[in-house]
């Protein structure tokens, strides 16, 4: 346990935590107003719902008109998303024994369609995932795991009807045994197809606990060893993909805070913590729909056993509405601002309270996140971060500023790199600041900055390359200073029209040459050589730059093509 905790669950004096308890409530008073300043890394997610369609999709794909109103929703759902700075979501996969993607294993949900086991046109798993890498965003595919559903519903008697004894009912529900092996296998070969046939950036299980209202005793062992055979999987087939949960919205008793009977480890022998300590999860999203002393101590309890790892405060902002337990505005804004304090991200339960602006939730989310952020690396994996770009030119055009930049090199087992773009009136580029970040997780090596962007004020900029764990290169840098300038007659490099001779005292360490046009875009890369061959260029007045591998730049002169 780190030193300094606040709420221990070990025995500590009286006078000892006191002190600590005052120090909690000077973070609460301090952030309950005033809006914390953000850090670069910060997981803002959301879970977004399909059973039922209660987050979407709102009407049923009965036909091609169907499935472009249902397409259309989700883009307007990513968009008003993307706006808020939401950077991961958390998309209901497999619902109640059932998926919304075409399955080896388990039939078609009903919420596309409008009828259980019957396929809606289109693979809407596919389409929101481009559609979230499309924003930089990650797509996560929630799995919910023992719960199956009503007892008589399509997707239970499905499973009944291949596994009846694996299916316990309670009640008029059906659960999967948790304490049968054959469970551990059947979920984590859903989570396997899922990793495997999709650019997933994550596998998010729900409910992967015993039932609370399961008679006889419950194994931590036997929900742990489901967690174990679904990591293996997953893993197997993708280091990168990250594999989460989201556990009872307390872990346990703490030593001064009870969790009132409902607590992860006990109550439901969900040993969340253990598989942080155990790297079996890189992310947690504890399901923390509580308020004041239920919330709070819980909170530090969980980042201060995070093991490293992330972890996200699930937020019950559905808790807002007037049905539910009608709660003000202030204190989800105090969640927000004390979790941030303690360096844990949030998650919104659900999608469609935050996009309802239910008391001004959203707009208030729109101010507190009013900066992108990256998504935590996960450092505990041991990759290497990718090189830098090998370069960055800017073009000013009337339309706005265009940049391009030169692939880098993952140095990863990830399948493709990703980019980070910064802009800064400022230079050089401060790209520990998340306040220049104009583009992440960005996919093509191309960005037009509209116009508006620039009017006021020249902007610098810089690109660094991410990988799929999250680990971020050096920057390459845009050379701005040469924006205006005119070259003179003595800065001018001989050459024939065909070729081009350095002298000697041109020579540097750099790998690269670049020929770039007066308005910055490269036309030309070669390895430094003392002649570079000019006959594929065409006529006109170009700029020389020497090119390092950190994607850095230093201009050697100028020369003019002509021939006759």
């Amino acid at each position: 346990m780190c030193k300094g905790t606040l709420f221990p669950r070990k025995t500590i004096t009286f006078a000892s935590e006191m002190k600590r308890l005052t120090l909690f409530y000077i973070i609460l008073l301090a952030f309950a107003v005033t809006l914390c300043a953000q850090s670069k890394h910060e997981v803002r997610a959301v879970w977004l719902t399909t059973i039922g369609g209660i987050d979407w999709p709102s009407s049923f794909a009965h036909d091609g008109m169907g499935i472009v109103r249902q397409k259309q929703e989700l883009i307007d759902i990513l968009d008003r998303l993307k706006a808020v700075n939401v950077n991961t979501v958390l998309l209901q996969t497999r619902v109640r024994a059932t998926t919304i993607y075409p399955s080896d294993i388990e039939p078609w949900d009903g919420c596309l369609s409008g009828k259980p086991g019957i396929s809606p046109g289109y693979d809407a798993l596919q389409f929101a995932i481009d559609e979230c890498h499309r924003r930089g965003m990650e797509l996560h595919a929630w799995v919910v795991t023992i719960p199956v559903g009503k007892w008589n519903t399509y997707g239970c008697k499905q499973l009944r009807r291949r596994y009846g004894s694996l299916i316990k009912k309670i009640g008029d529900e059906g659960y999967m045994n948790p304490e049968s092996p054959f469970t551990a296998e059947y979920i984590s070969d859903i989570c396997a197809e899922i990793t495997r046939r999709y650019d997933i950036d994550g596998i998010h299980l729900d409910y992967i606990r015993y039932p609370e209202t399961w008679r006889g005793a419950k194994s931590k062992e036997n929900i742990s060893y489901i967690v174990r055979r679904i990591h293996q999987k997953v893993k197997m087939h993708k280091q990168w993909v990250k594999l989460s949960c989201s556990p009872i919205g307390k872990y346990d008793d703490l030593s001064r805070y009870s969790s009132r009977g409902w607590n992860a480890r006990r109550q439901v022998a969900q040993d969340a913590q253990g598989w942080m300590r155990e790297g079996l999860m890189d992310q947690l999203y504890p399901m923390m729909y509580f308020q004041g002393n239920n919330f709070y101590p819980f909170a530090i309890d969980w980042q201060e056993n995070s093991y490293g790892r992330t972890v996200v405060s699930g937020l019950g902002i559905y808790m807002l509405h007037p049905r539910e337990r009608n709660w003000p505005l202030a204190e989800v804004e105090r969640q927000l601002n004390v979790t941030r304090q303690i360096s844990m991200g949030h998650c919104y339960f659900r999608a469609k309270f935050l996009l309802d602006n239910v008391k001004g939730v959203y707009q208030y989310v729109k101010l507190f996140d009013r900066h992108p952020t990256l998504i935590p690396p996960m450092t505990w994996a041991h990759q290497p971060a990718p090189s830098a770009p090998s370069y960055l030119s800017v073009e000013h055009t009337d339309k706005g500023d265009l940049l391009l930049w030169g692939g880098a090199r993952d140095n990863s087992d990830g399948p493709y790199l990703l980019y980070n773009v910064y802009a800064s009136s400022e230079e050089p580029v401060d790209i520990g600041n998340p306040a220049n970040l104009i583009a992440t997780r960005y996919l093509w090596q191309r960005l037009q900055v509209p116009q508006t962007a620039t009017m006021s004020q020249p902007l610098h900029y810089a690109v660094t390359a991410i990988d799929r764990y999250g680990n971020e290169s050096a920057a390459a840098y845009d050379n701005s200073a040469s924006r205006d300038f005119t070259p003179s007659a003595t800065s001018m490099l001989p050459n024939d029209g065909n070729m081009l001779k350095l002298s000697a005292h041109l020579s540097t360490d750099a790998d690269l040459l670049a020929i770039l046009t007066l308005q910055g875009s490269i036309v030309h890369t070669c390895r430094y050589h003392s002649e570079i061959d000019l006959r594929a260029i065409p006529e006109g007045i170009y700029e020389l730059r020497t090119l390092s591998r950190k994607g850095i730049m230093h201009r050697l002169g100028f020369f003019t093509i002509k021939r006759h």
